[in-house]
Parts: C-alpha cells; sequence; structure tokens
C-alpha cells in the first residue's frame, strides 16, 4: 500500500512539473504581450479594426445571400408601385413607413437622386410598422393605387411623405379631396382583403431579410439599412455601375 502511494506520488510530481514549467512560461508570455501592447497600444486598434472589416463583410455576404433568395418579390411582386426609370440599368428598393421620420428625410434625398439619375428604376415596398396610424395611411396609398392606377398612388405618398399630422380617416378624407380623388372610394377599399395581402407580404419579405427599421435600401445586390444622404446613394450607385 504504501509502495502503492509512493508511486502515485512521484508520478504526479512528474506530470505537474512540467505543467508547472509551462504555466510559469504562459505567464511570462503573457507579460511579455502585455508589455508590447502598452507599448504600442496603436495594434489594438488596427486589431479590431480588421476585426471590424471582417464582421462588415460577413454580414454583407449574408445580406446578399438573402436578397438573392427573395430577387422576385423584391423585383417583380406585381403590385409594388414602380417609379423612376422603369427601364434603368439600377434597381432602387425602399421599404418605408409614412410615420417613419428618418424616411420623410430621404424623401427628397430620394427624388433629387432619381432626377439626377434618369437610369435608375425605384421600387416603394409599403413596410408600416411603427403603429396604427401607419397601417392606415399604408392602407389608403395601396387602396388609391388599386383604384387610380401608377399616378394616385404617386401623388398619394408624395402627400404622405410630407405630411405630418395625425394620420385618421377625417385626415385621409381631407388628404383625398385635396388632390380630387373620391376619398369615400378609397377610404371603402382600405378593408379590401388585398390591400391587407399586400402589406402582409411585404412585412413577410422584410422579415425573410432580417428588416426591423425604415427606411431600408436595396441597390441591386446591396442593403442599406436607415437614412443616407443623395450624395452617398448616388456613389453606391456608381460603384454597382462599375
Amino acid at each position: 500500500m504504501f509502495r502503492t502511494l509512493t508511486t502515485a506520488a512521484a508520478l504526479t510530481m512528474s506530470l505537474s512539473l512540467p505543467a508547472l514549467a509551462q504555466t510559469q512560461d504562459d505567464a511570462a508570455f503573457g507579460e511579455r504581450v502585455r508589455a508590447y501592447l502598452m507599448a504600442n497600444p496603436e495594434v489594438i486598434m488596427e486589431a479590431v479594426g480588421v476585426l471590424q472589416q471582417r464582421e462588415d463583410a460577413a454580414a454583407a455576404q449574408a445580406d446578399q445571400d438573402m436578397l438573392v433568395s427573395q430577387t422576385d418579390a423584391l423585383l417583380n411582386d406585381g403590385f409594388s408601385w414602380v417609379g423612376g426609370n422603369p427601364d434603368g440599368d439600377i434597381t432602387v428598393v425602399e421599404f418605408m413607413d409614412y410615420r417613419c421620420g428618418y424616411c420623410k428625410k430621404a424623401f427628397p434625398e430620394v427624388e433629387s437622386l432619381l432626377s439626377a439619375d434618369g437610369n435608375i428604376r425605384f421600387i416603394v415596398k409599403e413596410f408600416p410598422i411603427l403603429g396604427e396610424q401607419s397601417v392606415l395611411g399604408s392602407q389608403f396609398a395601396i387602396a388609391a393605387h388599386m383604384i387610380g392606377g401608377d399616378d394616385a398612388y404617386e401623388a398619394v405618398h408624395e402627400t404622405l411623405m410630407n405630411y405630418n399630422g395625425e394620420i385618421t380617416a377625417e385626415s385621409l378624407s381631407r388628404l383625398a379631396d385635396s388632390l380630387d380623388m373620391d376619398g369615400e372610394a378609397i377610404i371603402a377599399k382600405m378593408s379590401d382583403p388585398e390591400v391587407a395581402r399586400r402589406i402582409t407580404a411585404n412585412r413577410a419579405l422584410g422579415q425573410a431579410l432580417d428588416i426591423s427599421g425604415t427606411p431600408t435600401f436595396v441597390i441591386q445586390d446591396q442593403m442599406v439599412r436607415g437614412y443616407v444622404p443623395v450624395d452617398q446613394m448616388q456613389q453606391l450607385v456608381d460603384q454597382l455601375r462599375g
């Protein structure tokens, strides 16, 4: 029994001594690394920058993969309003909400982009996510589109994007009157199941693309989340054209 214990103790010591030496080596190495970083802190920022670039590249690739899987729903759903140049070589899709302050801020920027660059196809996705007034606005715009066509939708869309009051049945009726539209017919059309289907389809598309805020732009195979000024959008368009 004593011999067994002695052998076990010797074996334990033989194993622990290299481990202890390894631990001491690790500690010394750690101290050298720490000393180097303290003397050269810019290395840390350089490493953080590289990590951020890798994460950004991974996120961009994930967005591109999602966009490829939803190409038809994005570009050819058969109901979303198409503006700009329908035959343009670059397509810009915007997911927007009439109660979104940044969407309103982006609106003149987008208009400026389309005016300056006559070769962009522009698609609007009604994406009401900011409450009941957002839904009412989208229902009204879609109903106007269904009744009056593209021109009616464009007029309603522009008016709502520049409107800062409460969105109610009454305010929408006044809006229709100001545009010489049949407000009664449009408001009645808002309850059409097809209006709800279109909003549901856009929400499902947004979920599939991991879109949780507005505005979100899809420019060819690039996703731009949030407001961007017109010069940055034009720069991206130019880059995509090569």
